[in-house]
């Protein structure tokens, strides 16, 4: 395929889309795993908890937008068929997103005989949108199958999932707290590791099981042995994180950042891995990028647009980390008495 401005022009809209839904991921996984950790600390440890993504977990949510918003407008039909095969996925992520963001506010406000009512709608909230999102991404993966054996590979996900958030919700914690909440971090990490790891091995090796495309593109040679370097990475971060989540020493003296960069580092290679397996299409032995991408002009202004935006979301998100970094401190609101 020859490659001038009509042909790059959806890979640029594809790139964008795929970190901007990766992003999403990553810096809202750890706020919906801080959500579904909340049940099991104390009263105080759950205001420190909430004060440690108070500053972020909004603003994460952009990028959902962002990568939805672009969907929209650079692959309408992609979008036709994506919302229409996930409508009610899609509808029950929403209803825990909102539950979780009426929840933050109210919990804070909230008399105590009502509090511990908020709280435990925030960790709902958090695992509905989670297990939402498992169903999203199996459902996907199998090209929107419904099928006995692709409803059961969603369902997998759908529950292992929220695993995964967890364990970025306790890396995050080990970073953002002290005391007993951190040494409860590490614990909720540790325990959580072997189901996570489990679940993304079961799901690496179902996945070609499900979908033909993807074992024609990982277990072709010299393909396999050039993607060996992915699920090695992956192994390695898995043990690193092993290694310092197991050892309240190496945590205590600074490097309990390992444990949430390790499982950042098995997001990004699983995505990188993905994106490998579904190009060039954008919905699986459907649609192509090109076949799904908007007219050329459109595609031009829009460009645009995203040129202006997309910085400005980036600079902000940058801003907003370096401005509230560092441990978090107990939750308190002006006015508060």
């Amino acid at each position: 395929m020859a490659l001038d401005w009509n042909t790059v022009l959806p890979l640029i809209f594809m790139a964008i889309m795929g970190l901007a839904l990766l992003a999403y991921v990553v810096l809202d996984g750890y706020d919906l795993g801080v959500g579904l950790l909340l049940p099991f600390a104390t009263d105080d440890e759950k205001d420190v908890m909430v004060s440690s993504i108070g500053p972020f977990w909004d603003a994460n949510e952009t990028w959902l937008v962002l990568g939805i918003g672009v969907l929209l407008v650079a692959f309408p039909q992609a979008h036709g068929v994506v919302l229409t095969a996930l409508y009610l996925p899609v509808a029950v992520m929403l209803i825990g997103l909102i539950l979780r963001g009426v929840s933050f506010d109210f919990r804070v406000k909230a008399r105590d005989a009502h509090k511990a009512m908020w709280n435990r709608l925030f960790s709902l909230g958090s695992l509905t949108a989670a297990a939402a999102q498992g169903w999203m991404l199996g459902s996907y993966l199998t090209a929107f199958d419904h099928g006995l054996y692709a409803r059961l590979f969603s369902l997998g996900i759908a529950v292992t999932l929220p695993t995964a958030y967890a364990m970025l919700g306790a890396g995050w914690l080990i970073m953002k707290t002290w005391g007993e909440l951190r040494a409860k971090a590490t614990r909720w990490a540790r325990l959580v590791l072997w189901p996570m790891g489990v679940a993304l091995v079961s799901i690496s090796l179902a996945t070609p099981v499900v979908s033909p495309n993807v074992f024609e593109r990982w277990f072709a040679l010299p393909q396999f042995i050039g993607l060996l370097p992915i699920p090695v990475a992956c192994a390695a971060a898995f043990f690193a994180a092993f290694h310092v989540a197991g050892r309240k020493q190496i945590v205590e003296a600074g490097y309990g950042w390992v444990v949430f960069a390790s499982t950042v580092l098995i997001f990004v290679l699983a995505f990188l891995g993905l994106a490998y397996s579904i190009y060039p299409y954008i919905v699986i032995e459907h649609l192509t990028v090109w076949q799904a991408a908007a007219a050329h002009n459109s595609l031009v202004f829009l460009f645009v647009g995203v040129a202006i935006t997309l910085p400005a979301i980036v600079i902000y998100t940058i801003f907003m980390y370096r401005v509230f970094w560092g441990t978090a401190t107990e939750l308190s609101y002006a006015g508060d008495k």
